[in-house]
């Protein structure tokens, strides 16, 4: 906006530009600043209250404070909303985040792309052709080479710099709004936005196209060099997390078993000092919601290798076992029951194994007893063994995998214990 108050002259314009170059800085600074500093603790404070409306107001809140300052000082408000993207995507709530705002977003864009589609005279196709596609093809090219160029500097190979930059070649939807601004200032007349308008349509419409022009070419080329199966292997296990829900005293130890056997996991807790404290130690967990598939597709995992709930909640156990089955019916999902009622419901809601809460520290307490009164402890580690296979065996889980197990070897171990106890009571009674 600032643009159009200026004059035709060259010195108008300069001035303007340093105007918009000086709140353009300031509002950034601004932003910044008071984003860095008073984002979390305002987002921790919405994550305490525990109410996805007030998570879901303060991401509205904060969009609407940033693109409102910015349109106080003469810039575009959309920039202001974008700058509050910016800094929300920095934030250790982005997944969660990203989740809640996913239907409004997918909402808002397609009616954002609709508005602009009607707006597009398509008639200046037929009346220009040569033109339209000249500037189309430059505009690609330009915006290819540009950004293969950067890629090549920051260290990629041609075959990843190539399909980077045709992905990206297309106009962004920012253009809609930067042009649309300029005409409404009559910076830009109304016949150049609208060939603006076309080109930057056009080119999204090739994406798809560019898009696999440059995967193709990135194959060829890596299967020249004999780096096919690398990069898929290395795709595949970048895939192959486990999704802890839950990062309290069970999914901290069961985080810290995956720790010890190099198995990638990717924690999620909805309470936000719980996720601070891990972050500031370096672990991958992240608040949100994680038996909300949504939250998990925002992380970037698309089909976990397995996912362990240790929510505390029965109701929410059991609600988080029904989602994550109905949309990932074949992977293994590992949680724990507070009692048999709770067990038989998350049976029927399609847990692969349940573990009873009490049943480690009910065993330990008993084989602690049985130590004092004098068991040998081997005969103390069989009977916990025994117990806890007959529990889990209960609980509908195959047992027969497990090592050394074999119900009527462990029957005859039982009964020979017995025999020898009691042989012992007799000599001592003599």
């Amino acid at each position: 906006p600032l643009l159009a108050t200026g004059g035709g002259d060259l010195s108008s314009l300069m001035k303007a530009l340093w105007t918009a170059a000086g709140k353009a800085a300031i509002a950034l600074g601004i932003i910044f600043l008071g984003g860095k500093t008073c984002l979390e603790p305002v987002f921790r404070f919405g994550a305490s209250a525990k109410s996805p409306e007030a998570f879901v107001a303060t991401i509205l809140v904060t969009v609407l404070a940033m693109s409102t300052l910015t349109e106080s000082l003469g810039l575009s408000d959309t920039l202001g909303a974008f700058l509050a993207g910016v800094l929300l995507a920095e934030t250790k709530y982005r997944h969660q985040i990203e989740a809640d705002i996913a239907p409004f977003r997918g909402l808002l864009l397609g009616l954002f792309f609709i508005t602009v589609g009607f707006g597009i005279d398509v008639s200046l196709i037929t009346g220009n052709f040569l033109i339209v596609s000249f500037l189309l093809v430059t505009l690609l090219l330009i915006k290819t080479s540009v950004i293969t160029f950067l890629g090549l500097s920051f260290g990629l190979n041609f075959a990843s710099s190539q399909r980077t930059g045709l992905i990206l070649a297309q106009g962004g939807e920012f253009a809609f709004v930067t042009f649309g601004l300029a005409q409404k200032n009559n910076v830009l007349p109304p016949q150049l936005a609208q060939l603006l308008f076309l080109l930057v349509a056009l080119s999204m419409t090739m994406t798809p196209f560019l898009a696999s022009t440059g995967s193709k070419i990135a194959a060829s080329i890596e299967s020249a060099r004999g780096l096919i199966g690398a990069r898929k292997e290395d795709v595949a296990d970048a895939k192959d997390y486990v999704v802890v829900a839950g990062f309290g005293r069970v999914g901290q130890s069961v985080c810290d078993l995956l720790d010890a056997r190099l198995i990638r996991y990717m924690a999620f807790d909805s309470n936000p000092a719980k996720v601070i404290e891990a972050r500031n130690k370096g672990l991958p967990v992240f608040f949100g919601d994680a038996c909300r598939p949504e939250v998990l597709k925002a992380a970037g995992i698309r089909q976990p290798k397995a996912v362990v709930v240790t929510l505390d909640d029965k109701d929410g156990a059991s609600r988080a076992v029904n989602a994550i089955r109905r949309e990932y019916p074949n992977i293994q999902i590992f949680v724990r029951a507070k009692d048999a009622k709770h067990q038989k419901m998350l049976q029927l809601g399609g847990a692969t194994a349940i573990v009873p809460e009490l049943l480690e520290s009910s065993l330990l307490l008993g084989g602690a007893v049985l130590l004092s009164y004098g068991t040998p402890i081997e005969e103390v580690n069989s009977l916990i063994e025994e117990s806890r296979k007959k529990t889990l065996m209960d609980a509908g889980l195959d047992v027969s995998g497990l090592t050394g197990y074999n119900s009527s070897k462990s029957d005859d171990k039982n009964k020979d214990n017995k025999r020898q106890k009691a042989k012992e009571i007799d000599i001592q009674s003599d």
